[in-house]
């Protein structure tokens, strides 16, 4: 990313704080959350205010914050990308760089449960939440619930998840509930991926809140995606995740999206650092799929 943009984010935050919200009401908003393909393309960078900034065998690929802002900027600038979802600092350069225009946007709401804590499950609401992306006039909120039948946190979680739902349905924004049965092993937090664990996640969170009128699931990609997307007519938006073999990840993407509910993808680290380094490439491709 040239200098000089750069040394305007820092500019602006050291001498006009102001400039955020007068970016925001400066931004052309998206007409529609799909492409003109009928399908969202949205992209995540919310992983590092969880403390998860490691893609692949580096560690802290994600903590250089100008090398993330150059990736996501090439990320937003392709046809068919729709999107982005993440935390306000970097939301906000990213209005400050002025790249935000007709993309919708959706704010990271809980970022407590911090990766590899004793704590990950109690995942408080520490981010965004409905009244601010209401003010920023953003499409919506994005909330981790991660469902330990183990662990005495989960339904304060449950909890958390639908009061965010009630506050988002009730201002008319997207409540993306992205939910997994996770399990205690070996002292870390892992996500049950098997089919049977994502259908019975997804369940549960169907049923949170008073609405769900507004109400979205952000879901990870699986076996049997005819029987787990069958499992909720809510849309659903399909995640990407950390993958380790592209094309199968691409293949088992495109294989989903032909489900009704399917609305789209919601891909990060896969996507702004692939394993060749091409940025726009893996985009194009992803795009190619809806």
């Amino acid at each position: 990313m040239p200098s000089e943009k750069l040394s305007r984010i820092v500019d602006d935050r050291v001498k006009n704080p102001g400039a955020v919200e007068a970016a925001a009401a400066r931004r052309v908003k998206a007409t529609s959350l799909l492409g003109e393909h009928g399908k969202a393309m949205i992209i995540a960078a919310d992983h590092p205010a969880r403390g998860a900034n490691g893609v692949g065998g580096d560690p802290n690929a994600m903590a250089d914050r100008f090398e993330l802002l150059d990736r996501m900027c090439i990320a937003l600038e392709r046809p068919g990308v729709t999107g982005v979802l993440a935390t306000a600092d970097i939301l906000e350069d990213l209005l400050l760089l002025g790249v935000l225009d007709g993309k919708s946007v959706f704010g990271s709401m809980n970022r407590a449960g911090l990766a590899g804590s004793v704590f990950e499950i109690d995942d408080r609401f520490t981010g965004y939440d409905a009244e601010t992306i209401a003010q920023m006039d953003f499409d919506g909120g994005k909330m981790l619930t991660r469902i330990a039948l183990g662990d005495p946190a989960t339904p304060s979680v449950l909890e958390n998840t639908a009061q965010a739902v009630n506050e988002l349905n009730d201002r008319q924004l997207i409540a993306m509930v992205e939910p997994f049965l996770s399990v205690w092993q070996d002292g870390k937090i892992r996500n049950d991926l098997s089919t049977d664990a994502v259908i019975k996640s997804i369940t549960i969170a169907s049923g949170l809140g008073r609405r769900t009128a507004y109400t979205w699931l952000k879901l990870p990609v699986v076996e049997d995606m005819e029987r787990v997307l069958a499992s909720s007519t809510l849309p659903a938006l399909l995640l990407g995740g950390e993958v380790k073999d592209a094309d199968a990840a691409f293949a088992s993407w495109g294989k989903a999206l032909k489900q009704p509910t399917a609305q789209g993808l919601v891909v990060g680290r896969s996507l702004l650092y692939p394993s060749n380094g091409d940025v726009a490439g893996a985009v194009d491709k992803a795009v190619s799929l809806l």
